[in-house]
């Protein structure tokens, strides 16, 4: 069982970890109180005589003139499956969530400190519980097309209402739109779920119209930054843990290239530029090839990000959601990491525990187990995989010296899939705390190796708006995916899953 792997591929005693990571007096934040705030580690403490700490919730960053306080956060799903490629509107993002959802595909999380500055984004797609899980104890605003039968149970166990939008905030179609690989809707070769976009005008425009409660005052921020008054950086090799070694070598080392492994095929990586202090993040494509992950909307421009966060945990199907292949993310037990920042990696221990409860780093001890000391994070936007302990070995972090960044790697794939499509109204039967008690420890290992010689996704799609079968790459690929027309979709073109 996965549960095995997990204490022999991460490094940690179970029993340690819960230990020495679960503090007693992490509390939770009422979802159905607006006025209440997460628990996190507070920020770090500072002499008397500096001004009140006033940070980005995000970044860790000052507030500038224009910050909007009192404003709750937004995130919204973005779709990641080759095809969608590339994406608009991910390098306003200040934190990026990359997890691997249904068929070994990954999707993104782009959370935004402020919704009127995200401008144009998608392709939007449908919500996933393991994202929603890690914002909800900051009660954001969270925009998708669609959903699971999961995450809509979620959203009523958690009362979250209009909070939780289910049409990407008036979304649009772009039929124009062309993809990396030179396909479109028009011209009849991209999938319709391909073409979902919102913006800044959408997103106000739900807001005002269904008077969705923005207000939110937040008394912490999303990691434990350093505190940007001290004008300091947290130098990773003089780290309170960098002198530490376990069997597996030093906790801090080499990190100018980052490799993830998110499934047997998707991968994403990052290539210090020390002139920037900043990681640039490419991604695997279905020829085999890395590509640079670009934001369309912003004239291509290449995501970056300062701070690289690697969590790993157990992911499996739920029970009982084989057929649509629904992941589960175990968040209760905590788990090994990594955080890179300045081209060096350090070993890391996580913590969520309940749903409503936020997510918390810390430092290991001499001794490599959990610290009771909270990791600090380098201010500025962060890039967060929550990634499958099944792949933990395929991490790769090193230095620049002998990588050939040319090279072809594995080509993506997907397995094939039904994509999940709850129903308004359409209930688990059960509350999301059972689902979730007949999820843990209920995983195994994956054991599949190559990709199938041919793979088909299966989409739920409008039955007024027939998706197009998507194409092979020229260079004999297996097909990334071929939607077909189903029967049973539902009627309204908003719930595209």
């Amino acid at each position: 069982m996965k549960r095995l792997l997990l204490v022999i591929a991460t490094l940690l005693s179970l029993t340690v970890l819960l230990a020495a990571c679960k503090k007693s007096d992490d509390t939770s934040s009422a979802a159905t109180n607006p006025g209440s705030t997460p628990a996190q580690v507070e920020a770090t403490p500072a002499p008397t005589e500096l001004p009140p700490y006033e940070a980005n919730v995000l970044t860790g960053e000052p507030k500038g003139a224009d910050y909007p306080e009192g404003q709750r956060i937004t995130a919204v799903m973005v779709n990641n499956i080759v095809a969608a490629r590339p994406q608009r509107g991910l390098s306003k993002a200040d934190i990026l969530f990359e997890i691997k959802v249904e068929g070994g595909i990954t999707r993104f999380m782009p959370v935004f400190t402020d919704y009127k500055t995200i401008g144009e984004i998608g392709p939007v797609r449908s919500g996933r519980d393991q994202f929603f899980r890690l914002i909800l104890p900051w009660q954001a605003l969270y925009i998708h097309e669609g959903q699971s039968v999961v995450m809509q149970q979620y959203g009523i166990d958690y009362d979250y209402g209009k909070l939780n939008n289910n049409d990407g905030a008036n979304g649009y179609r772009d039929y124009g739109r062309v993809n990396w690989a030179g396909k479109s809707y028009n011209a009849g070769t991209l999938a319709l779920e391909h073409t979902m976009y919102t913006n800044s005008d959408n997103i106000a425009n739900y807001i005002t119209s269904q008077n969705v409660d923005m207000n939110r005052t937040y008394n912490s921020t999303f990691f434990n930054f350093v505190d940007y008054r001290l004008g300091t950086t947290r130098d990773l090799s003089n780290s309170l843990d960098s002198a530490y070694s376990d069997k597996y070598g030093p906790v801090v080392s080499d990190g100018q290239y980052i490799e993830i492994v998110h499934s047997q095929s998707y991968k994403t990586r990052f290539i210090y530029d020390e002139s920037t202090n900043q990681y640039k993040m490419q991604q695997n494509y279905s020829d085999g090839q890395w590509r640079d992950t670009v934001d369309e909307a912003a004239d291509n421009q290449v995501l970056t990000f300062p701070n690289v966060i690697v969590l790993y945990t157990d992911i499996h199907v739920y029970p009982g959601h084989e057929a649509k292949d629904l992941q589960y993310a175990e968040y209760a037990w905590g788990g090994v990491g990594y955080y890179c920042y300045g081209g060096k990696c350090e070993k890391i221990y996580w913590q969520k525990g309940t749903p409503l409860e936020a997510l918390r780093l810390y430092y290991l001890n001499e001794d490599g187990t959990c610290s009771d000391t909270p990791l600090e994070i380098n201010t500025g936007k962060s890039y967060v995989a929550v990634t499958d302990v099944d792949f933990a070995e395929n991490f790769v972090h090193s230095s620049l010296d002998g990588v050939d960044l040319s090279s072809a790697t594995t080509v993506t794939y997907e397995r094939s899939y039904v994509e999940d499509d709850a129903k308004a109204g359409e209930t688990l039967g059960s509350s999301t705390d059972d689902l979730t008690a007949a999820a843990t420890g209920s995983g195994e290992a994956e054991t599949v190796t190559e990709a199938p010689a041919q793979e088909t996704t299966v989409n739920e799609t409008p039955a007024q708006e027939e998706a197009p079968v998507e194409e092979a790459p020229a260079e004999e690929a297996p097909v990334e995916e071929t939607p077909v027309e189903n029967t049973e979709a539902p009627a309204e073109e908003n719930n595209v899953g």
